[in-house]
């Protein structure tokens, strides 16, 4: 599952956006340059990190990519339901979710426990990543961005989407004030999302609680893959919760160039011409306290 590319660097994909004009894919903590409890391949300039490490850690996720490190489109994430437009010439972005109708940007969500998405419009072009910990869910920054979506004028019926590894429901254990927000956020459906562990907390599903979000703003179930994928130690990805201190992977998500032709949404695809090789898939779809 988790293999080398050309740079060394291992990349996840998921098999839902194969053959469209998109490449998203996750990072692991496996290939960069990071030591102690950020090794090695820690993307975030926010914990602690040695910068230079960093930077060159970026540069490797960037090449293994086939981009530029400029490409490279990253936001503040605050744990809202900002959803911010990006251009090529975007920068220093606050919010917890970026949409581009443009090829090149990269747009690049961080997690150690939380949430990472990629929603792809393939009739419009139109990519977006959501960057959901417990706080940006219960605010609805899934919805929010099918939402301004939809203002911008896609069909919901038309996404495809991809959740990345994240903190599983079996291991998510929150507190009152978290069971509270979330009672608050789902209602009558709270019991699909949070359930009571017998210890006087709760255990969070925040894949199922931003499925819910999806399918409510018009998503198909069909066109969501969730890569269920645990976080923390014995895995491939940092965990907050379970390892913090520690680093941060990602996922990324670039439109492809459309291209003349026959046919709608026409793109010129670099897996199958030049550049870096392709990598693996995520697995098929089987149906976050500080979180930063």
């Amino acid at each position: 599952m988790i293999a080398g590319t050309a740079t060394d660097v291992p990349l996840l994909t998921w098999s839902i956006f194969d053959g469209h004009g998109v490449r998203a894919a996750v990072t692991t903590r496996e290939g960069g340059v990071s030591a102690g409890p950020y090794a090695s391949l820690n993307l975030g300039l926010h914990v602690n990190d040695d910068r230079d490490a960093v930077g060159e850690n970026r540069a490797r996720v960037a090449k293994a990519f086939g981009v530029s490190l400029d490409d490279l489109v990253f936001t503040k994430q605050v744990h809202g339901r900002v959803v911010n437009t990006v251009t090529r010439q975007d920068s220093e972005l606050v919010g917890d979710a970026m949409i581009t109708t443009e090829p090149g940007p990269v747009l690049v969500v961080m997690a150690a426990d939380c949430v990472p998405l990629v929603l792809f419009d393939p009739v419009r072009h139109v990519a977006a990543a959501v960057h959901a910990g417990w706080p940006g869910t219960v605010a609805g920054v899934t919805r929010a961005t099918v939402d301004q979506l939809v203002e911008d004028g896609t069909d919901p019926a038309d996404l495809l989407v991809g959740i990345g590894p994240s903190i599983s429901p079996e291991r998510y254990q929150v507190g009152p004030d978290v069971e509270e927000k979330a009672r608050a956020a789902f209602g009558d459906r709270t019991d699909q999302v949070i359930r009571p562990d017998g210890t006087g907390r709760w255990l969070f599903d925040l894949w199922r609680a931003n499925i819910l979000q999806l399918t409510d703003a018009g998503v198909r179930p069909e066109a969501i893959e969730l890569a269920g994928l645990d976080t923390g130690p014995q895995t491939p990805f940092f965990s907050h919760r379970s390892e913090g201190p520690t680093g941060r992977f990602a996922a990324l998500v670039q439109l492809l160039p459309r291209v003349a032709g026959p046919g709608p949404a026409a793109t010129r695809n670099p897996d199958t011409e030049a550049g870096p090789a392709p990598v693996p898939t995520l697995p098929p779809n089987p149906s976050e306290e500080e979180l930063r």
